[in-house]
């Protein structure tokens, strides 16, 4: 595979193990998880002094790889490669980058189709419910091991928002600055609604019995219903009629057949299957039902006087065709910020690509990062 010349190269994936009956991780549920592994990828080189760390945080169907390859052969980059490397938003000449695979997923780090050592079997649906706090505590475990004591920015776009808020509130004192993308203070009522119809789909397929499902295919039909519900909230209605309107799939005619006659049909189907090749069913409720328990005002007060706590600058962006986390919801931050005189600022990125958007649209989203961190590097205590 060919390698730009701003891109971090090939690139691997390490693990750092931690927890034990005598110091588990304590979950916000109150069971406690032990031993833990945290699956994580760095990139750039630490300075002397280790104020440089920069963590991002992935969405639902991320992981830690975030940049570069791991294989010369690789067809595909990380899933932020267009910000992560040499000139980019997230500079790798000047910071060193760290992402890690959260709790509960599927790409290594502790979660449903790990080994639960009390049995040698994989946890399916014995792994304990997790949080978006539990998540941070298992990165903030990490970061001690890293020799880090004070993040310079955390980041995250989706559910990456969601652990980058946490991150400012749990432990004000450890984060210098925060970038939260495409995110609120906590999920709507609607968007739990479509979280709970994808895990409907996953539970009532009859391959996932009980979420014990490893020795067989598993819930493969549900896991894809599920994917596809979901892919429509990550799409704006402009995006889904430029794209595909109302095109058939196959003659400009109609069939009279139930399965795929629209072509927006046909994409939906290959995105769910495509989606049950990488991604594990149980790890999808899990995530999905950490989402939804996300709620700053429920875990620490109202909304001016929790953000008020914090101590970092923050960036927050939101894009204008976004309407699973849409602007009123960034907004609703930033009017808490603002009124608690934090250190906020708020741009709207216009784009036609919905809640995707960060993934997509980087150009502008690259300048007012990079403009930001820049800022965050002149402020105390890093100002020179």
């Amino acid at each position: 595979m060919f390698i730009e010349r701003h891109s971090v190269g090939l690139v691997d994936s390490q693990s750092y193990v931690f927890g034990s009956p005598e110091d588990p991780l304590v979950l916000d549920s109150g069971h406690t998880l032990g031993p833990v592994e945290l699956v994580y990828e760095t990139y750039g080189t630490p300075n002397e002094a280790r104020t440089n760390a920069i963590l991002i945080c992935h969405a639902l169907s991320g992981d830690a790889h975030a940049a570069g390859i791991h294989d010369p052969h690789d067809k595909r980059v990380g899933w932020w490669d267009v910000m992560i490397g040499p000139g980019k938003a997230f500079d790798t000449e000047r910071y060193w980058v760290i992402c890690a695979n959260v709790i509960g997923g599927c790409k290594g780090s502790s979660g449903p189709r790990t080994t639960n050592p009390a049995t040698g079997r994989p946890y399916g649906s014995d792994f304990p419910l997790i949080t978006i706090g539990d998540m941070v505590e298992a990165q903030k475990r990490l970061v001690a091991h890293l020799g880090i004591e004070r993040l310079f920015c955390v980041v995250g776009g989706s559910m990456g928002g969601f652990q980058a808020l946490e991150w400012s509130l749990r432990y004000p004192d450890q984060v210098h600055s925060v970038i939260c993308i495409a995110a609120g203070a906590q999920l709507s009522t609607q968007a739990i609604a479509f979280n709970a119809v994808g895990r409907h789909a996953i539970t009532s397929d009859p391959d996932w019995q009980g979420g014990h499902y490893y020795d067989t295919g598993g819930p493969v039909r549900g896991l894809a219903i599920a994917r596809m519900v979901a892919h429509i909230t990550y799409l704006s209605e402009m995006a889904l009629n430029d794209k595909f309107g109302r095109r058939l799939q196959s003659a400009d005619r109609l069939s009279y057949d139930i399965h795929n006659e629209f072509a927006v049909e046909s994409y939906l189907n290959y995105q769910g299957t495509r989606f049950t090749e990488r991604f594990d069913a149980n790890s999808y409720i899990y995530i999905t039902k950490a989402m939804d328990y996300f709620d700053i005002r429920r875990t620490y007060g109202p909304l001016k006087d929790a953000l008020a706590a914090t101590t970092a600058r923050f960036l927050v962006v939101s894009y204008s065709s976004d309407w699973l986390f849409p602007k009123i919801q960034s907004q609703e931050i930033v009017r808490a910020m603002i009124a608690g005189d934090r250190d906020v600022s708020f741009v709207e990125i216009d784009s036609p690509h919905g809640h995707d958007a960060f993934l997509i649209d980087t150009d502008r989203l690259t300048r007012i990062t990079s403009a930001f961190l820049d800022g965050s590097q002149r402020s105390k205590p890093f100002a020179t």
